[in-house]
């Protein structure tokens, strides 16, 4: 085998490698249960939703840029809000599943101190975005991130958003106090939200 045969399979080798790497992150999921391990210090309900005690939680990075109806936006704006992230695509099956709960949330809880705010990721375009958020009368801004760079910002074992659809809660000093990697009901997402919003 010549050497240049050689050089040519390791090259196919490592493209195959690494879009198998990138198809598991941006991979649209139903999500499942993550358990924590190891010096984590996050567990997983029966309802398959992650949560870390007040006082052992990571800080959550800042999040700016553009919305896809090209605006900025910055968490940093919500400081002293609890914050609810989610990660959405509008090719996404289970994002759709999940974006009236989102809305219906959003809006019960509405002055109580709660700001959601979506990642849009992987739209190729910020029409399909737009054309989503009007079919589910999503009214809550999000974030253009077409390439997943604010995803990206998330440190490695917290509780970053690993799958799409991700939702995340942030405590009201930016800490991350739950995370879902599914389609959410109403009721789970409620259940993730009250118990931070309830916190001194």
């Amino acid at each position: 085998m010549s050497a240049l045969t050689r050089t040519n399979r390791r090259a196919v080798l490592f493209t195959a490698t690494a879009a198998a790497a990138a198809l598991t992150l941006t991979a649209c999921s139903s999500g499942g249960k993550v358990g924590g391990s190891g010096d984590t210090n996050f567990i997983t309900g029966n309802d398959g939703v992650d949560t870390v005690a007040q006082g052992k939680r990571d800080a959550a990075p800042l999040l700016s840029g553009k919305t896809i109806d090209g605006k900025q936006l910055s968490t940093a704006d919500y400081k002293g809000q609890v914050l609810v992230v989610n990660v959405w695509g509008s090719w996404c099956t289970p994002c759709r599943a999940e974006a009236k709960n989102l809305q219906a949330v959003s809006e019960k809880l509405k002055g109580q101190g709660v700001q959601f705010v979506g990642i849009n990721t992987r739209d190729t375009n910020t029409t399909s975005a737009i054309n989503f958020e009007k079919e589910f009368g999503v009214t809550f801004p999000s974030l253009y991130d077409p390439t997943g760079r604010q995803m990206l910002r998330f440190k490695k074992g917290t509780l970053n958003p690993q799958l799409i659809p991700s939702t995340l809660v942030i405590d009201r000093s930016g800490k991350i106090a739950a995370r879902a990697l599914m389609a959410l009901s109403e009721d789970t997402l409620t259940g993730m939200i009250k118990p931070v919003l309830a916190e001194k």
